[in-house]
């Protein structure tokens, strides 16, 4: 098992998701990246898309939607943010250990996002606001 010592930093990676000409769809990948520069993989199936266009939107409207993307989820059934957020890091912190990796609190961690190549060339500003 590896070490919460040996974790780095969390860091979605954003790429393009077409599904419909004329609309912005995007794939997100949550990983865990480790001081050895190995990476897990802690949540490949989110993303998200707008009736909007590539046009319209900025690197960091992007940067930002991602971090609220890979969660934690908005509260429901009467639970609380608190609740939710416990949650979904007890979650992360499962499915690294059932990568080999034993963590304590990823929250702690730092979280970049990281767009694609392709997504920069899309957006309006280029990639140029919102430095990670």
């Amino acid at each position: 098992m590896v070490t919460l010592a040996a974790a780095k930093r969390l860091v979605t990676f954003v790429d393009v998701d077409d599904q419909a000409s004329g609309t912005v769809s995007v794939s997100a990948r949550l990983e865990l990246e480790l001081a050895d520069g190995r990476r897990v993989v802690l949540l490949d199936d989110r993303g998200w898309g707008t009736s909007g266009s590539w046009a319209a939107t900025s690197a960091h409207e992007m940067r930002e939607t991602a971090r609220v993307v890979v969660g934690p989820d908005e509260p429901f059934d009467g639970r609380s943010h608190e609740d939710m957020a416990a949650d979904h890091w007890a979650s992360l912190q499962r499915e690294a250990r059932q990568q080999g990796v034993a963590v304590g609190e990823l929250r702690t961690l730092p979280h970049d996002v990281v767009l694609s190549r392709e997504v920069l060339a899309r957006l309006s500003d280029g990639g140029t606001s919102g430095r990670p």
